[in-house]
C-alpha cells in the first residue's frame, strides 16, 4: 500500500471513530520551514505561531482553537525530509512525540484535547 493510500485509510479511520483528521500536504515538506508550515496549514494554526521547533511543540500541545477531542495528525511526507534534511526530520519526529505523549491518555497536558500522529512512509 502507498503512503497516499495509507494516509487515506488512516483519515477514513479516524473520522469512523470520530476524531478529527488533518492531512499534512506533503509536497512541500521538503525542508524545516516548509514542513512546519505545512504543520500550521494543517491544523490551522493561529497567526501567533513562531514557526520553530518550539512554537510547533506550543501549538501541538494546546489546540484550544480546534473541536475538543481527538486530533489525528496525518503526515505522509515525512520520507521527503528524512532523505533531504535528516537532523531537521529527527528533531521533528522528536517533538510530534513529545506532543503526541503530552495529549495522550496519561499525559500532563491531557484533557478534552487528544493527539494521534500518523506517519504512513515512516
Amino acid at each position: 500500500m502507498s503512503a497516499s493510500e495509507q494516509a487515506k485509510a488512516a483519515a477514513e479511520e479516524a473520522f469512523a471513530r470520530g476524531a478529527y483528521p488533518h492531512l499534512v500536504n506533503s509536497r512541500p515538506t521538503v525542508d524545516k520551514a516548509s514542513t512546519l508550515g505545512a504543520f500550521a496549514d494543517a491544523l490551522s494554526f493561529p497567526d501567533y505561531f513562531g514557526h520553530n521547533l518550539d512554537a510547533l511543540y506550543d501549538c501541538l500541545t494546546d489546540l484550544s482553537w480546534l473541536p475538543r477531542g481527538e486530533h489525528v495528525l496525518i503526515w505522509p511526507g515525512s520520507e521527503a525530509l528524512r532523505k533531504a534534511e535528516p537532523k531537521t526530520y529527527l528533531a521533528i519526529r522528536s517533538v510530534l512525540s513529545d506532543a503526541q505523549r503530552a495529549l495522550g491518555p496519561s499525559g500532563r497536558s491531557a484533557g478534552s484535547w487528544r493527539l494521534t500522529v500518523v506517519l504512513p512512509d515512516a
